[in-house]
Protein backbone atom coordinates (compact mmCIF):
# COMPACT_ATOMS: atom_id res chain seq x y z
CA UNK A 1 0.00 0.00 0.00
CA UNK A 2 1.29 3.42 -0.94
CA UNK A 3 0.97 5.28 2.39
CA UNK A 4 3.57 7.26 4.30
CA UNK A 5 3.17 4.99 7.32
CA UNK A 6 5.55 2.00 7.47
CA UNK A 7 3.22 -0.26 9.44
CA UNK A 8 0.45 0.19 6.84
CA UNK A 9 2.45 -1.22 3.93
CA UNK A 10 2.30 -4.89 4.88
CA UNK A 11 0.13 -6.53 7.51
CA UNK A 12 -0.31 -10.23 8.24
CA UNK A 13 -3.00 -11.65 10.49
CA UNK A 14 -3.64 -15.12 11.82
CA UNK A 15 -6.93 -15.92 13.55
CA UNK A 16 -8.41 -19.06 15.02
CA UNK A 17 -12.01 -19.70 16.05
CA UNK A 18 -11.55 -21.30 19.48
CA UNK A 19 -15.32 -21.47 20.07
CA UNK A 20 -18.25 -20.81 17.71
CA UNK A 21 -18.55 -17.33 19.28
CA UNK A 22 -14.89 -16.50 20.01
CA UNK A 23 -12.09 -15.81 17.56
CA UNK A 24 -8.53 -15.04 18.74
CA UNK A 25 -5.48 -14.08 16.75
CA UNK A 26 -2.41 -11.96 16.19
CA UNK A 27 -1.47 -9.26 13.74
CA UNK A 28 2.12 -8.93 12.55
CA UNK A 29 3.42 -5.73 10.97
CA UNK A 30 6.88 -6.69 9.66
CA UNK A 31 7.85 -3.16 8.57
CA UNK A 32 7.98 -2.11 12.25
CA UNK A 33 8.45 -5.56 13.84
CA UNK A 34 5.14 -5.24 15.73
CA UNK A 35 2.81 -8.00 16.99
CA UNK A 36 -0.63 -7.07 18.37
CA UNK A 37 -3.64 -9.10 19.58
CA UNK A 38 -6.86 -9.71 17.69
CA UNK A 39 -10.07 -10.86 19.38
CA UNK A 40 -13.74 -11.03 18.46
CA UNK A 41 -16.51 -12.18 20.79
CA UNK A 42 -19.88 -12.72 19.11
CA UNK A 43 -22.58 -11.67 21.60
CA UNK A 44 -25.60 -12.19 19.33
CA UNK A 45 -26.00 -13.88 15.99
CA UNK A 46 -28.12 -12.19 13.35
CA UNK A 47 -31.66 -13.33 12.71
CA UNK A 48 -34.67 -11.86 10.87
CA UNK A 49 -35.40 -9.37 13.64
CA UNK A 50 -32.06 -8.46 15.19
CA UNK A 51 -28.56 -7.65 14.02
CA UNK A 52 -25.43 -9.57 14.90
CA UNK A 53 -23.57 -7.92 17.78
CA UNK A 54 -19.92 -8.43 18.68
CA UNK A 55 -17.07 -7.01 20.76
CA UNK A 56 -13.50 -6.96 19.60
CA UNK A 57 -10.03 -5.50 19.51
CA UNK A 58 -7.45 -5.04 16.77
CA UNK A 59 -4.73 -2.62 15.80
CA UNK A 60 -6.12 0.86 15.27
CA UNK A 61 -7.19 1.98 11.80
CA UNK A 62 -5.04 2.17 8.66
CA UNK A 63 -2.28 4.72 9.05
CA UNK A 64 -2.26 4.66 12.86
CA UNK A 65 1.07 4.76 14.67
CA UNK A 66 2.78 1.66 16.04
CA UNK A 67 1.35 0.25 19.27
CA UNK A 68 -2.15 1.73 18.99
CA UNK A 69 -5.11 -0.58 19.51
CA UNK A 70 -8.84 -0.13 18.99
CA UNK A 71 -11.74 -1.66 20.94
CA UNK A 72 -15.16 -1.91 19.35
CA UNK A 73 -18.78 -2.92 19.69
CA UNK A 74 -20.27 -3.61 16.26
CA UNK A 75 -23.78 -4.35 15.01
CA UNK A 76 -24.27 -5.79 11.52
CA UNK A 77 -27.41 -6.71 9.61
CA UNK A 78 -28.49 -7.82 6.16
CA UNK A 79 -31.36 -5.69 4.87
CA UNK A 80 -34.21 -8.13 4.23
CA UNK A 81 -33.87 -10.12 1.03
CA UNK A 82 -31.77 -7.42 -0.61
CA UNK A 83 -28.12 -8.00 -1.54
CA UNK A 84 -27.09 -5.25 0.90
CA UNK A 85 -25.87 -5.51 4.48
CA UNK A 86 -24.50 -2.84 6.77
CA UNK A 87 -22.58 -2.33 9.97
CA UNK A 88 -22.10 0.36 12.58
CA UNK A 89 -19.44 0.36 15.31
CA UNK A 90 -18.80 2.24 18.49
CA UNK A 91 -15.02 2.28 18.53
CA UNK A 92 -12.48 3.48 21.09
CA UNK A 93 -9.26 4.50 19.34
CA UNK A 94 -6.03 4.61 21.37
CA UNK A 95 -4.55 6.77 18.60
CA UNK A 96 -7.18 9.49 19.09
CA UNK A 97 -7.94 8.61 22.73
CA UNK A 98 -11.61 9.02 21.89
CA UNK A 99 -14.71 7.27 20.57
CA UNK A 100 -15.56 7.26 16.88
CA UNK A 101 -18.27 5.68 14.71
CA UNK A 102 -17.03 3.52 11.84
CA UNK A 103 -19.72 2.28 9.45
CA UNK A 104 -20.15 0.72 6.05
CA UNK A 105 -22.28 -1.28 3.70
CA UNK A 106 -21.63 -4.37 1.61
CA UNK A 107 -23.31 -4.80 -1.76
CA UNK A 108 -23.24 -8.42 -2.93
CA UNK A 109 -23.32 -8.56 -6.73
CA UNK A 110 -23.05 -12.36 -6.63
CA UNK A 111 -21.90 -15.06 -4.22
CA UNK A 112 -18.33 -14.20 -5.22
CA UNK A 113 -18.25 -10.43 -5.90
CA UNK A 114 -18.95 -7.64 -3.40
CA UNK A 115 -18.29 -3.94 -2.95
CA UNK A 116 -17.75 -2.38 0.48
CA UNK A 117 -17.73 1.41 0.85
CA UNK A 118 -16.74 2.21 4.43
CA UNK A 119 -15.77 4.95 6.86
CA UNK A 120 -13.24 3.99 9.58
CA UNK A 121 -14.14 6.82 11.96
CA UNK A 122 -11.73 9.26 10.27
CA UNK A 123 -11.35 8.38 6.56
CA UNK A 124 -13.42 6.74 3.78
CA UNK A 125 -12.21 3.60 2.02
CA UNK A 126 -13.49 1.30 -0.72
CA UNK A 127 -12.97 -2.45 -1.11
CA UNK A 128 -13.92 -4.66 -4.07
CA UNK A 129 -13.73 -8.37 -3.16
CA UNK A 130 -13.72 -11.56 -5.20
CA UNK A 131 -14.25 -14.53 -2.86
CA UNK A 132 -14.25 -18.29 -3.29
CA UNK A 133 -14.91 -20.96 -0.68
CA UNK A 134 -11.56 -20.73 1.16
CA UNK A 135 -9.90 -17.61 -0.25
CA UNK A 136 -10.54 -14.02 -1.30
CA UNK A 137 -8.77 -11.15 -3.03
CA UNK A 138 -9.72 -7.54 -2.36
CA UNK A 139 -8.69 -4.41 -4.22
CA UNK A 140 -8.52 -1.42 -1.90
CA UNK A 141 -8.85 2.33 -2.35
CA UNK A 142 -7.52 3.57 1.00
CA UNK A 143 -8.73 7.09 1.73
CA UNK A 144 -10.23 6.70 -1.78
CA UNK A 145 -6.81 7.43 -3.33
CA UNK A 146 -4.12 4.93 -2.23
CA UNK A 147 -4.33 1.54 -4.00
CA UNK A 148 -3.86 -1.66 -2.04
CA UNK A 149 -4.55 -5.36 -2.20
CA UNK A 150 -5.62 -7.86 0.45
CA UNK A 151 -5.37 -11.63 0.08
CA UNK A 152 -7.03 -13.99 2.55
CA UNK A 153 -7.36 -17.74 2.83
CA UNK A 154 -8.70 -20.17 5.36
CA UNK A 155 -7.53 -23.62 6.32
Amino acid sequence: MDLDVDRARLRTTLSYRVHPRLQLGIEFNPEVDEVTPLATLFLLTENERRPALFLGTSSDRIGSPEGTQSYYLTASKRFGLSPVSGYLSLNYSEWDAELNLPFGVVVHFSDALSLRPMYDGAEPHLMLTWAAQRWSVSLLAVELEHPGISVAWGF
